[in-house]
Formats: structure tokens, sequence, C-alpha cells
């Protein structure tokens, strides 16, 4: 049986949405194929596992959280791959085959895990630290996209010290660049946290510096007229890539929000996560326009080199019949599992194939070469001759 390591959490405003769909997750996982091993990255970067963090109660109370689960680091011991206690008395609690993240936001979706999953040597799901690292960055995400000419609104992005430093220049030269409406993002955040439409000067002021409040980057773009919001979602890797049904995002605001997302009327977050927002499934738009979405889904996930299953969200003209790519989510929300089940594709079915891709993915990468044996300092005789250069 493969033990596989769900990881969860961490220091992310989309923290309690990653809980949501790491728990549906493992509620939907094949126990008669995978040995379900829940690894918790609290807001304080704390790594815990144990079998309570499989239910969604468990993380109502923190501090008893904590009590029913052991504190771990998870590193690599002789090819072994362990979860080993923290403190005195310091134990192996685990060990795990490969790791499903079900992550979302930053230092977690972003290649920063990634990374640490890659320096250790775990197999594990998903994209790597490139391809995650331009997913979590729209302003990234829209250069890569332009260069392979996809379509994208038009759009203007700036630091935060350069609004500090001279705002009156940076909302000129949006003004001059882009008119009226206009949405404001956080450039590396996701679940619509931090996102406002402005349509005058006072409200994009308004809408900038809440944006600031979570990112030192921050992107302006043209709200598209007329607008239908559609989704699909992608599975596959560079070689082969499948696609998802399509949906249509439904909302009373202006543009998806957070609240639409994972609240509804005001409740508290529940356990449907994604799947409980506001969608209608298949979209309602013209067959054209879906095979337009078809095919710059697949270009933008091997342009990106995605891996997994990912998200890739776009914006419609409904009256000029124009298609734009507005952002992908490499780990999206409940991993849109809601996307494949009209195609045909339980969830369970949908993480057994996700975490297969992982495993080819990964003995692909062993197979490059990645370091030489040989170690040409053996025959270094020390600095002499580059004092002076070290002066």
């Amino acid at each position: 049986m493969i033990k596989v390591g769900v990881i969860f959490g961490g220091e992310s405003v989309e923290h309690e949405v990653s809980i949501i769909s790491a728990v549906q997750a493992m509620n939907k996982l094949d126990n008669e194929k995978y040995d379900i091993v829940p690894i918790y990255i609290s807001k304080d970067n704390e790594w815990y596992t144990g079998a309570a963090l499989r239910e969604i109660d468990t993380f109502k109370d923190i501090e008893l959280l904590k009590r029913y689960t052991k504190n771990v680091v998870l590193y690599n011991k002789k090819g072994r791959f362990v979860l080993q206690s923290k403190g005195i008395f310091r134990r192996i609690v685990n060990d795990i085959d490969i790791v499903l993240p079900v992550v979302h936001g930053t230092n977690v979706e972003d290649g920063v895990l990634q990374g640490y999953l890659k320096t250790i040597g775990v197999p594990f799901v998903g994209s790597d630290v490139t391809a995650s690292a331009v997913a979590q960055d729209k302003v990234i995400q829209k250069m890569v996209f332009q260069n392979s000419n996809l379509p994208v609104a038009d759009y203007v992005w700036f630091y935060d010290c350069e609004y500090n430093d001279d705002s009156d220049s940076i909302i000129e030269k949006i003004e001059k660049n882009i008119e009226y409406p206009v949405i404001v993002k956080p450039a590396t955040l996701g679940s619509s946290i931090g996102i406002s439409s402005a349509k005058n000067r006072k409200d994009l002021i308004k809408a900038i510096e809440e944006a600031i409040e979570y990112d030192e980057k921050i992107v302006v773009e043209k709200k598209i007229e007329n607008l239908v919001e559609v989704n699909i979602s992608v599975l596959g890797n560079y070689e082969y890539q499948n696609l998802s049904e399509i949906e249509q995002v439904m909302t009373d605001n202006s543009l998806l929000t957070y609240d639409d997302k994972y609240i509804n009327g005001g409740k508290k977050v529940g356990k449907a996560g994604m799947a409980s927002a506001s969608r209608k499934i298949p979209a309602n738009i013209s067959e054209k326009l879906k095979n337009e979405v078809r095919e710059i889904a697949t270009n933008a996930f091997k342009t990106v080199g995605l891996s997994g299953d990912v998200r890739i969200d776009f914006l419609i003209d409904e009256k000029k019949k124009k298609v734009y790519i507005n952002e992908i989510n490499s780990c999206p929300g409940s991993l849109a599992f809601y996307l494949w089940e009209p195609v045909g594709k339980r969830f369970t079915t949908l993480l057994d194939e996700m975490i297969n891709i992982g495993i080819k993915d990964y003995k692909k990468r062993i197979n490059k070469t990645h370091s030489f044996k040989t170690n040409i300092l053996s025959g270094y005789s020390g600095l002499k001759g580059c004092k002076g250069k070290l002066k």
C-alpha cells in the first residue's frame, strides 16, 4: 500500500480553504490503495500529523488539535522519507512514499513548499517549483501568456513602494493605459482575496490601498464588459493533457468574491468549499467559444509546464465573443473535482490519476542527470595563487 502524505494549511490567507480542500481529498482517496498520512502546517509554520487531522471539526480548536497530534519534521533519512517528532525524545512517527500537496496561496502553493520537497527528494504530486511560482504570480503569468500570444486583458502592474513613493504617477499611468472600469488585484493571492473593482479614481485609490494590505505587487487590469466568467480544469503533464467540462461562474456581485466561493449567505466556511459556489455546468456559451477556451487552456498548461490537476479561469466578452485567459490555479479549491464529474471522472479516480502522474514525473526526474559523481575538488591544492584575487 502506498503511503500518501497529504500536506495542507500553511502561512497563507487561504489557510482555512486549504483545510477544507484537503479534508475533502482525504475522504475521497481510495483506502484500499493508499495509507493516508495527514500533514498539517499551522499558521506559524509548525508541522503536525495524526489521524484527527482527517476531520474538519478538529480545526475548530487549534490548541486542542496540538494536544492530539504530533509536532513533526519531514526529512530524508537514507532514502526513507520520515516524519520525526520534535523535542528532547525524538522518534519516527510515520513515513511516506509520496506527497499530495493540497495547498492554496503564498508560501505553500507558490513553489516554496515544492522547493523543499524537491530538495529532500520526496516524490510529490502537482506542478514543479517554476510552474508553481509562475502560476501564483498574476503578473508573471500575463507576461508568459503574452509571449505565447495568448489573449489577456490590458493591464498595468507596480510595486507597493512605487505607489507609496509617487502614487500620482502610478494613477496617471493606469488611467493613460486602461479605461475605467478596472479590476485591482494583489498579484500573488488567490480565492479572490483583496480584489476590488473601480469605476473612477476615488474607487481606484481605495482598491489599491486594500490590495497593498495583502501584497507588495499589484496588478490593475481592464474590466471586461458583458462579462461571462468560465473555468476549465486540465489534468496531465507536458506530454499529455485531459480537459474537464467548462463551468460558468454565477455571482450577484461585480466579480466573484471570497464569499461567493466559500461563504454561503454569510455562513461560516463549510465542508463543501469551492464545490458550493454558484455555477452552471456546462457553461452556457457557444461551441466555438468552448473550443477556443479548450485550445487556450491546453496551450497555457504546456507553456507554463504545469502538472497534475489545475484550473484555468477565463473572461469572455459575450457581446464581442472575445476570450481572455485570466489566471491559473495550480492547486485549485476542492481540486476542481466538480468539473470532472460531468465527464464521468469521480473524485476518487481523479486523485488516483493525479498520484500516478506524480509518480511518473518523479521517475522521469530521477532519470535525468542532475549531478556528477566525480569530484573536481579532490585534487585541488587550496587557495594558493588566489589570495590576491580574494582581497
